[in-house]
């Protein structure tokens, strides 16, 4: 998939847990989960904004795109 989540460092970065997070933003810790591990086919955004409020970051920080043909 050319679309790479890196939530996972963004938020081992600011030492921050999957519960809290999901708590802070106001999703299930399994919809964040799964978009932490690159599962997720969609996420909103509205969601995408409440991560990065949570996070103090960019949606440039979780999201990275890499085309196929690399």
């Amino acid at each position: 998939m050319p679309i790479i989540v890196r939530l996972d460092r963004v938020m081992a970065d600011r030492k921050i847990l999957l519960k809290d997070l999901a708590d802070e933003v106001g999703i299930t810790n399994v919809n964040l989960s799964k978009l932490k591990n690159g599962k997720a086919v969609a996420v909103r955004f509205s969601t995408l904004e409440n991560i990065c409020r949570a996070l103090d970051c960019q949606p440039g920080d979780i999201l990275e795109y890499f085309p196929d043909d690399k």
